[in-house]
């Protein structure tokens, strides 16, 4: 049983996540595209926004396709580790995962158009 609490939980808990970051980086051209775009975006974010609060709304909604684009990588991982062949339930998963992209994606061009057009 793991008995890992305080600083020690912490610092093994960013390793992990320092661990996804790279592997998603590696394995995942999305990801890499996604990541590529918020790093020239976030810095125009604090410029063209007016105030913190669109500032906050234009780098939030791409952290949230960062965070979605994660999350459809570990589904896509783990459905891949269960079996290569066609399963309609794999499919499903797949599917919600990438749609689940598609809309934080839709969500980032609302939000970054609303701002701007105000």
């Amino acid at each position: 049983m793991n008995q890992d609490t305080g600083l020690t939980r912490l610092v093994k808990a960013f390793g992990y996540s320092v661990a996804g970051f790279k592997a998603a980086w590696l394995n995942e051209a999305a990801f890499r595209q996604e990541l590529v775009l918020s790093i020239i975006l976030i810095p125009i974010a604090f410029w063209l926004g007016e105030n913190g609060i669109e500032r906050a709304l234009l780098i939030s909604c791409l952290l949230l396709v960062l965070l979605t684009e994660l999350l459809n990588s570990a589904i896509e991982a783990v459905a891949d580790r269960l079996t290569q062949e066609r399963h309609p339930l794999i499919k499903r998963a797949k599917d919600a995962g990438s749609a689940a992209v598609f809309i934080a994606l839709c969500y980032s061009v609302l939000v970054w158009g609303l701002v701007l057009w105000s």
